[in-house]
This record gives structure tokens, C-alpha cells and sequence, in this order.
């Protein structure tokens, strides 16, 4: 007489099984949606925290391999869905349907931090996440150049609608500005605009909202966090000692304003040349990441200084879009992928019934 698996064996075997960056068990963090046994054959559904998981992979075939081990499963058939992590304050403050409001920040301009971010936004899109844009960068609002659009289709019910690009939903405040037009605004004026921009525009549900933040530290920063609950804040930054002292400024704003930090980022960090294929790094190499070990914060990864990026900026074809197959396409999503990650454990660690341990 065959052995039969029970769903309890199923799951004493997959309570076993740990998510790799969470820490914790998939039972216990309520991954495990759906058993299915058929004689030998069983099916599994496990809800990750992010369709940006960086280590699907594994767990798939993590979890394969316990449910083997049940006597009498002969087959297992894994399905991976996504649940994205909610930061329930944004709801309950703003009755959006946002789930987590991200702050990209530099501590000083120049760095390519809106090229980080709508590259970051794009690539979340492309695995599947609900992604929106705002443009925040009251001094440079360069994220419609950068996606290609000009306009915001017109509004419904008295509210803006957020325009559309490459699967992500784009609001800036250069749509409410002429071309060339400076934005002189003291702090009340950005506070009221930044406020709008959420409250005012009929945002589609949003698993992931970049906020591009102008550089340094000042009334949009403080207005920002004072405005929305941020799920957490990046820092982007060059090599060099200059960038690196201006980045710790920005580190050291966020914690001020009891903004979690998700991570930094390395930009420019080196450049491959098309010609030779030799390496130069221009700007010097690894101090983000020195300074995030340093401050004891994630380091999300580093990207090259390349051409094409620019190129694609300046004619709104990033090149995540463009190119996704390319490498540094590849390194974009492999950040995304990470800083999806950071969020999801962001989530954990304010949790009362679960803990990283």
C-alpha cells in the first residue's frame, strides 16, 4: 500500500524551508498560499514579498526539494506569485493606493541621481511590479525628458492624471511649469506642491513609488518627509571623497527625519572603453560602498559611467528599456532587485509578530 502525503507533512516540511533574506521560515512569514496533492503530485504556490525577488531561484528550488522529501510525493510543481509588501501608514494617512513611497536622494547634484532613479523604476516595472514616478526635483524636473513624454493626459474627476511611459506612471513638476520656467519656491509653496502630487492625482495602485528628490538636503527634503510616510530613503553617490562627504550628509538627513535608509548606490563608478575594452576608474573606486559599511547601511550595488545611458536619457529611451539585455541593464535590475529586497525586510523589522533574526 502506497503511502499518501498529507498537506501537515507539506507543511512541517516547507516550515523548514527559509526565505533567504528575510530570515525566517515560509510558513511562518505566511508564504505557503495554496496546497494541492494529487496522488504523488503536488502543487505549491508561494507568495513572494516582491516579483523583484532576488533569490526566486532559490527558493523555488528550495522548496521543491523539501516537499520531495514527504514519502510518497513522486512530482512537485512550484508556483512563485507576488504580494508585495504594504506600508500600511501610506494608507492610512493618505487613503492612497500606494505601497511604499521611496526617496532617491544625493547630497549634491551631478551624480546621475534621476538617471538612477526612472532606470530603478523602469526595471521594477519589467518584473512585474506596479511602479509610479514623481518627479520631485523642483530644480531640475528632467524625469519627463527622460521617459519621453511632454504632457499628462487631461484630468478626471478634478484630479491629474499621472502620464504613462514604459509600464510606470510619471508625474513631475515640470508638467506644471513652461519650459525654462525657474521654480522659485519657498519652503510652505513646496510643501503645498509635493503634498499635491500625491493627494491630487488619480494614482493607479503602486507597489513601488520612486520619488526623485532634489540634491542636498533642504525644504524639500523636510517637506517630503513631513508630507508622506516614507517606506525609505537611497542615497546615490560618485566615488570620490567630494561626493562620498556630501553623501553622508544626505545619510545623516534621512535618519535625522527618521527616514529608514534602504541602501546606496555607486554611480559612475567605472568606464569600460569601447575601443579597447580597458578599465578607468575616473572618479575612483568602492568609497559608497566604504561609506555605507562605514554608516552601517545596505550597499545596493554600483553601476558603470556609460554613453549610452546619457544618449538614452537625453531622448527619453533609458536604457533599461532600450537595451535589456545589455549589461549594465542587467546591473540596474540587479539593484532593483536589492533594494526590493530591502524593503520587503523593512517590513519585517517593523513588524511586531515577526523579527529578523
Amino acid at each position: 500500500m502506497s503511502i499518501q502525503p498529507t498537506e501537515e507533512l507539506i507543511l512541517a516540511a516547507l516550515g523548514a524551508v527559509m526565505e533567504p533574506e528575510l530570515h525566517q521560515d515560509l510558513v511562518t512569514l505566511n508564504m505557503v498560499r495554496d496546497i494541492e496533492i494529487n496522488g504523488g503530485q503536488v502543487g505549491v504556490v508561494v507568495m513572494l514579498t516582491t516579483p523583484a525577488c532576488p533569490l526566486k531561484g532559490k527558493i523555488e528550488n528550495d522548496v521543491r526539494n523539501a516537499v520531495m522529501q514527504v514519502p510518497g510525493v513522486e512530482k512537485v510543481n512550484v508556483k512563485l506569485d507576488a504580494d508585495v509588501t504594504a506600508d500600511e501608514r501610506i494608507f492610512g494617512r493618505l487613503q492612497l493606493p500606494i505601497k511604499n513611497i521611496i526617496a532617491v536622494a544625493s547630497g549634491k547634484g551631478g551624480v546621475g541621481k534621476t538617471t538612477v532613479a526612472v532606470n530603478l523604476a523602469i526595471a521594477l516595472a519589467q518584473m512585474g511590479a506596479k511602479v509610479g514616478i514623481l518627479d520631485a526635483d523642483i530644480y531640475g524636473p528632467n524625469v519627463p525628458q527622460m521617459f519621453g513624454v511632454s504632457h499628462m493626459p487631461n484630468p478626471t474627476n478634478q484630479k491629474l492624471n499621472p502620464a504613462n511611459a514604459y509600464g510606470v506612471q510619471v508625474m513631475s513638476m515640470g508638467f506644471m511649469l513652461k519650459p525654462g520656467q525657474a521654480a522659485l519656491w519657498r519652503g510652505p509653496m513646496l510643501h503645498s506642491a509635493i503634498r499635491q502630487m500625491f493627494s491630487d492625482v488619480n494614482w493607479q495602485p503602486v507597489d513601488y513609488m520612486i520619488v526623485d528628490m532634489p540634491p542636498g538636503t533642504g525644504d524639500a527634503q523636510l517637506s517630503l518627509a513631513q508630507s508622506v510616510p516614507l517606506t525609505g530613503g537611497v542615497v546615490v553617490s560618485t566615488p570620490q571623497d567630494v561626493a562620498l562627504s556630501d553623501a553622508r550628509r544626505g545619510l545623516a538627513a534621512f535618519e535625522q527625519l527618521s527616514v529608514p535608509v534602504l541602501g546606496v548606490i555607486e554611480n559612475m563608478a567605472y568606464f569600460i572603453a569601447p575601443d579597447t575594452g580597458q578599465r578607468y576608474e575616473i572618479f575612483g573606486y568602492g568609497g559608497a560602498e566604504r561609506a555605507a559599511e562605514e554608516l552601517k547601511v545596505p550597499f545596493l550595488g554600483r553601476l558603470p559611467l556609460d554613453q549610452r545611458v546619457r544618449e538614452g536619457g537625453d531622448v527619453g529611451a533609458p536604457i533599461v528599456a532600450i537595451e535589456p539585455d545589455s549589461e549594465i541593464a542587467e546591473a540596474f535590475r540587479e539593484i532593483a532587485r536589492q533594494l526590493a529586497a530591502q524593503v520587503s525586510m523593512q517590513k519585517i523589522k517593523t513588524s511586531p509578530e515577526l523579527k529578523i533574526i
